[in-house]
């Protein structure tokens, strides 16, 4: 059975004996006690969890010893699914070590291609065959479990290759460092260790113990005492590197280590740095990473909340942190991002659509705490979320999928994101950004949008480069402002950095109509410009029309440009018209302009690897002459079948 850590106390009134609430922790102020910027729990803090943690270590679920328990567990889907994986894998061997070229090439070139593979399948295999032991127990699956643990405990780095340094510290043992790999090595370990206990051999558990301890907590719990941490500097991070590795990092710490002080110390460090996590969503919800990156953070940030409420005996609740509301609104971010059913816009490194079978363990938890709609299966990731979940996944899950009935228009107004979905038979759409340029996974992109009609995406943003060498780099094409549809000036692009944002200073949204205009003049370092506006009007009448204004002024003539993007074939058809076409469906955009004559002139990207495939297209609109004033607007209009 769990380790609630809950601790009933009897105590006497007026002769009567009465059973105490478990303590709860109040989230707030707690916060409210933090030193500034820090991590590591003071002793204010300390003292406040002394009374919801308990003294013995986590225990995520019972040992193979209980039999009702895993004999259950392998009556289930859950089950079957992993005795069906393990059988089919047994026989391989671990991928790891991999050779120290090897990873020095993966760090140098930023090939993920050459190395994630392999050491990914290696701890994917080793959790599969925990659990299949564990409902088994015929020691069939023990010699893989010993020899792919081994393998990983020889590994110089836990780390991916392109998360060292140039100069491969990591690798060269002149420091430790916590990564989206290595927590998950970390807590796969913890777990076989946990869970099988004496079916390991001593020396074997002794090792997993000892490399815990060193790669895992004393890392983790050095870098929360330091200001600027060179391992673990994700600590303080808005992105989805602070909730997948400070949940795989906390369990690993309250699963395997046996100093109640150092496990008291990684909890409260874990609750102030999920401070820094969820002030990355807008307080609208918004979740700049797009829906992959907050299934992926969000949902270990869910993993990270469930077992912190189990430890505790539920006195501590991250589901609701100190500002519940917002984390409904995050919750049902995936929902309400939906352009139409099923698809997104790709701003920053989000995607369009999210794959058939993916990993869902976000959005089943979002249904059991938030009432989010519920999903047609459950496909889990990782064994530690079946762990969370059980056999209570089919409570929400459901045989028929529920409609999706998406309002008319959505307006993310903290990062000034509209969403105005046309309501004709095929609808004709368009998602549009205010947003700022330092946004996780940042691009370079206020002002940018997407024009969708149906299931395809015809014109807009074209989504994030591959994640090769280089594509993180602000200059790379498809990163910076150069390749999104937005005004370039006198060649200067959009700058990074926060204050670099737009402003949406109008919104007018009916049943017939969305419009709004935005200040886009901060994302620009060009002194001669006065201002510069971007206007959006979907006028859903008819076949739906869709018009995209760009208008300044300036203290002198510049040189003036927008960009139409598209992954779609196209034709130019002339100066100022082109057809658009995507899986048959056809759109028209029409480029008209006041203060003076444009030109268009397409180039293709010259970006090799795409997320949202390619080649993609940048159709320059230029101004022929530099202008103190003047406009230009696209209009886009779907050709439908007379």
């Amino acid at each position: 059975m769990k380790k609630l850590g809950i601790i009933l106390c009897m105590v006497a009134f007026f002769g009567c004996s009465q059973a105490q609430e478990p303590q709860t922790l109040d989230i707030a102020k707690y916060l409210a006690l933090a030193d500034p910027e820090g991590i590591h729990p003071n002793e204010q803090q300390l003292a406040m969890l002394e009374g919801v943690i308990p003294e013995e270590p986590f225990q995520p679920a019972p040992a193979y010893t209980d039999r009702q328990y895993w004999t259950g567990f392998a009556d289930t889907d859950l089950g079957k699914y992993y005795l069906k994986e393990a059988d089919e894998l047994k026989d391989r061997e671990s991928e790891v070590p991999i050779s120290d070229e090897i990873y020095r090439r993966a760090n140098r070139e930023g090939n993920r291609g050459i190395y994630k593979p392999r050491y990914y399948r290696t701890m994917d295999r080793l959790e599969k065959f925990i659990l299949a032991e564990c409902m088994r127990n015929d020691g069939q699956y023990l010699d893989a479990i010993e020899a792919h643990a081994r393998a990983i405990l020889s590994m110089k780095s836990w780390i991916h290759p392109n998360h060292d340094d140039d100069e491969n510290t990591v690798l060269e043992g002149k420091r430790v460092h916590i990564d989206l790999g290595a927590r998950k090595f970390a807590l796969v370990l913890a777990l076989a260790d946990e869970l099988l206990a004496d079916k390991l051999p001593t020396d074997l558990r002794t090792e997993i113990n000892t490399q815990l301890k060193w790669r895992i907590t004393d890392s983790y719990l050095a870098s929360t005492k330091q200001r600027k941490p060179k391992s673990n500097s994700w600590i303080r991070s808005t992105s989805n590197w602070n909730s997948v590795c400070t949940s795989g990092t906390l369990f690993t710490i309250m699963v395997a280590e046996e100093s109640h002080e150092k496990r008291l110390q990684a909890v409260g460090s874990a609750i102030n740095s999920m401070r820094y996590y969820l002030s990355g969503f807008g307080e609208d919800g918004y979740c700049s990473e797009g829906t992959g990156y907050w299934n992926y953070g969000f949902g270990h940030y869910l993993y990270l909340a469930e077992i912190l409420y189990d430890y505790s005996g539920g006195s501590i609740n991250l589901f609701a942190f100190d500002n519940p509301e917002k984390l409904k609104r995050v919750a049902n971010f995936p929902e309400l991002f939906q352009i139409h059913p099923g698809l997104y816009s790709p701003f920053s490194d989000g995607v369009t659509r999210v794959k058939s079978g993916s990993d869902n363990f976000a959005y089943l938890m979002a249904t059991k705490y938030y009432g989010a709609q519920k999903q047609d299966a459950f496909r889990p990731n990782e064994s530690v979320q079946s762990i969370v979940l059980g056999a209570a996944y089919k409570n929400y899950v459901g045989d028929t999928p529920e409609p999706v009935n998406l309002p008319s228009v959505t307006y993310f107004d903290d990062y000034g994101v509209v969403i105005s979905r046309g309501q004709q038979a095929v609808p004709f759409s368009i998602s549009i950004k205010a947003g700022h340029n330092d946004e996780n996974h940042n691009h370079m992109d206020v002002g940018s949008y997407i024009i969708a009609y149906g299931d395809e995406i015809l014109a807009g943003d074209i989504g994030a480069p591959s994640y090769r060498a280089g594509a993180f780099s602000d200059n790379n094409p498809a990163r910076s402002s150069w390749g999104h549809p937005v005004p370039r000036i006198n060649n200067t692009l959009q700058s990074k950095g926060r204050k670099f944002a737009g402003k949406v200073l109008e919104t007018d949204f009916s049943s017939a109509y969305d419009q709004l205009v935005m200040d886009i003049l901060p994302a620009y370092e060009v002194p001669e410009l006065k201002t510069l506006t971007r206007s959006m009007k979907n006028d859903k009448t008819g076949a739906g029309t869709v018009t995209v204004t760009d208008a300044f002024t300036a203290n002198e003539p510049v040189k003036f440009g927008t960009a139409i993007m598209t992954l779609s074939d196209y034709e130019i058809v002339d100066a100022q018209t082109l057809i658009l076409t995507e899986n048959g469906q056809q759109v028209k955009a029409v480029v008209t302009a006041t203060g003076g004559r444009v030109t268009l002139n397409d180039e293709q990207v010259p970006v090799e690897h795409l997320r949202e495939g390619g080649p993609a297209f940048r159709i320059g609109v230029d101004f022929v002459e530099p202008l103190a004033e003047g406009s230009i607007t696209v209009t886009y209009t779907p050709l439908t079948e007379q």
